[in-house]
């Protein structure tokens, strides 16, 4: 839809100068990044794709596998047109549409990257929390009672 709706010289605003629609085809990485190196992009996405799958594939939780599995679709998503896009096999461009602001213009497979790494930092910090609070490092504040809320302590 984007490449036969949008154009490359005019933006779609949705959101004022916030974010827009906007075509452009992008052979490196965020802000066209390593654009001479798209071949080198189309590997490390391979490598990806198939690392992130494994991970899921072995995630210890449900939330784990979720986080995981956004960064998986988003990489795949690029992956497609890197390996499918003009200019040709292994050297395409990927196709972005979300224009934000005069920042960059980027697509879902990128929001759907970020969603993930989101996801996988929030479970990092309750990981960490938890392990803390069973070594008894912090209090748990989720089963405090009320002489505690207090600040009242047993003799």
């Amino acid at each position: 839809m984007a490449l036969g709706q949008l154009s490359e010289e005019q933006r779609i605003p949705l959101i004022g100068d916030l974010l827009g629609l906007q075509l452009a085809f992008n052979p490196g990485t965020i802000m066209s990044l390593g654009s001479n190196s798209t071949w080198v992009f189309t590997v490390i996405g391979i490598a990806a794709a198939i690392v992130l799958f494994y991970a899921a594939w072995r995630a210890t939780s449900m939330a784990w596998a979720i986080a995981i599995g956004f960064v998986w679709g988003g990489a795949v998503g690029n992956l497609i047109d890197r390996l499918f896009a003009p200019p040709g096999f292994g050297h395409g461009h990927v196709t972005d549409f979300l224009a934000y602001g005069n920042l960059f213009i980027g697509n879902l497979a990128d929001i759907f990257i970020g969603i993930g790494v989101g996801l996988g930092i929030l479970q990092m910090l309750r990981s960490h929390r938890s392990q803390l609070r069973s070594r008894g490092l912090t209090p748990d504040l989720g089963h405090a009672d009320s002489s505690t809320m207090l600040g009242k302590r047993e003799s």
